[in-house]
């Protein structure tokens, strides 16, 4: 059995962000979050993770929110869920 991370942070980024002249994604998110292992499969069969309003399905091997939901709220058009890729023991 795999160690599943304990946290991750999530970035809320708009979809129009295409070319960030050389900044970090960080500087283009609207909103961010670190969010801790609940211990608990979602509905999409990937590891569930919430915290600081925002609860996320994450597949840990390719680092893909895979269902979000912000403040209780499906993700509102125009905005993408990304993990950071900060270290996250």
């Amino acid at each position: 059995m795999s160690t599943l991370p304990r946290h991750f942070q999530i970035l809320l980024v708009p979809s129009h962000v295409v070319n960030r002249s050389g900044a970090a994604v960080e500087d283009s998110a609207v909103r961010s979050a670190t969010v801790e292992y609940t211990g608990e499969t979602g509905a999409s069969g990937y590891p569930r993770y919430s915290g600081h309003g925002v609860t996320a399905d994450i597949d840990t091997a390719t680092l893909t929110v895979e269902a979000l939901l912000v403040d209780g709220s499906e993700l509102d058009y125009g905005l993408t869920a990304l993990v950071s890729d900060y270290p996250r023991a």
